[in-house]
């Protein structure tokens, strides 16, 4: 199954779409369950998420391919290695397992910095300890890969991905990663939700987009598809993408989605795939 699911808002209420909160311990249980017997087996989880590992390890996730990542290195850390193998060694508790399937650098541009080398030696070091399968980045837009690329080849890169922001594409780096061994996941395919909202829904801020909108509602009733089979259906075609995240808060959501995961559209128009980062990165939404 290419589906893997997210699970930030299991410890947090999150997305701009989120209208019910944080989901509650019952309903995780559920979801979990309904989610392994529709064949996913992939959890993408991170320490930054607020109760979201206790959470997974409360209601138990062994056999489970859990994903989680390190939060930003304190300025003030003199031991590096130390500070990682705490980190790590705390996930595996809340979760309550032994191992990860991988572990991501929540802000890879730290090994850029003096700690650089150290954190990635770190990181390493988990693997070859049996401790972590896979070491890499979540990154927010490929440009940063130029940078890394260069001296830290990670095993599994995690980048935003939808039918407005094609980045991962077009900047040639979805196919490299390919050829060169890279598991690659992608996360927002629903852009937190805006891309499945009505028009009278969407919050007034992103009314400057209206364009953008309607030639995406005019395409979904040309192809005759709702605006979950086009965001899905565009992810899951590529190739190249070895998991699509997708986050849930109950089980009517997750059977939504995987009652579509075999859709696939090889074309989506191009006057769709935007240029504008206050549009699809959320961290800019708040100055909108």
């Amino acid at each position: 199954m290419k589906l893997a699911l997210g699970t930030v808002q299991f410890g947090l209420p999150y997305g701009v779409a989120n209208t019910t909160g944080q989901v509650e311990p019952g309903a995780v249980a559920a979801v979990l369950k309904h989610a392994r017997l529709a064949g996913i087996d992939t959890l993408d989880t991170a320490i930054v998420y607020g109760e979201s590992e206790q959470r997974l390890g409360e209601v138990g996730v062994d056999g489970w391919r859990i994903v989680s990542k390190l939060p930003e290195c304190p300025d003030a850390c003199n031991d590096v290695a130390a500070w990682v193998k705490d980190q790590v060694q705390g996930s595996l508790s809340r979760l309550k397992v032994t191992r990860l399937a991988g572990i991501l650098l929540h802000r890879p541009n730290q090994l850029l910095e003096p700690k650089g080398k150290a954190l990635w030696a770190a990181l390493l070091d988990l693997k070859k300890d049996g401790i972590v399968d896979k070491a890499g980045f979540s990154i927010y837009e490929p440009r940063e890969l130029d940078a890394l690329w260069p001296d830290f080849h990670p095993d599994l890169v995690q980048a935003p991905y939808n039918v407005l922001d094609r980045r991962l594409v077009t900047s040639g780096w979805l196919q490299r990663m390919s050829r060169e061994g890279v598991e690659v996941h992608v996360r927002s395919v629903f852009l937190q939700g805006l891309l499945l909202m009505s028009e009278h829904d969407r919050p007034k801020k992103f009314a400057r987009w209206s364009r953008l909108w309607a030639a995406w509602d005019a395409w979904l009733h040309e192809q005759g598809l709702s605006a979950l089979q086009g965001c899905l259906g565009f992810a899951m075609a590529d190739p190249n993408i070895s998991k699509v995240i997708v986050g849930v808060d109950s089980v009517h959501q997750l059977d939504a989605i995987v009652s579509f995961a075999e859709t696939r559209i090889s074309q989506c128009p191009e006057m769709l795939d935007s240029p504008d980062l206050d549009l699809f990165n959320p961290s800019r939404w708040n100055s909108l």
